[in-house]
C-alpha cells in the first residue's frame, strides 16, 4: 500500500485546511487509517483514527469539537477537515494506515502550519 498526503499549507489561526490521504496498491488490505503529527524533534502523536468502514472514530483531546476525519473507500481517500485551526496545530501531518497482514503504512507527510 502506497499513501500519499495533500492539502497542506500555511493559513491564518481559526481557518480551515482539509488533508486528504490518498491510498494505492492492495487498498483491499487496508483496515484502520488514522492521522499523526509530529514537530521537529518530539515524538509522533496521534491526531485522529476512522474504522475501516467510516462508522467509529477518536481523536485526541486537543483537536476535539474542530477536526473530522472522514474516509471514501470507493475513492481510496480518507480525509482531515480541520477547522479553528490554533497555532499550536502547527506540524507535520502524517497518513498511517493498517493492513489486515498486521503491516503499517506511513505516507511522506504534509506541513501544516498554522500562523498566529
Amino acid at each position: 500500500v502506497q499513501l500519499v498526503e495533500s492539502g497542506g499549507g500555511l493559513v491564518q489561526a481559526g481557518g480551515s485546511l482539509r488533508l486528504s490521504c490518498a491510498a494505492s496498491g492492495s487498498t483491499f488490505s487496508i483496515n484502520a487509517m488514522g492521522w499523526y503529527r509530529q514537530a521537529p524533534g518530539k515524538q509522533r502523536e496521534v491526531v485522529a483514527g476512522i474504522t475501516s468502514g467510516g462508522g467509529s472514530t477518536h481523536y485526541v483531546d486537543s483537536v476535539k469539537g474542530r477536526f473530522t476525519v472522514s474516509r471514501d473507500n470507493a475513492k481510496n481517500t480518507m480525509y482531515l477537515q480541520m477547522n479553528s485551526l490554533k497555532p499550536e496545530d502547527t506540524d507535520v501531518y502524517y497518513c498511517n494506515a493498517r493492513e489486515s497482514g498486521g503491516a503499517s503504512c506511513w505516507g511522506q507527510g504534509t506541513q501544516v502550519t498554522v500562523s498566529s
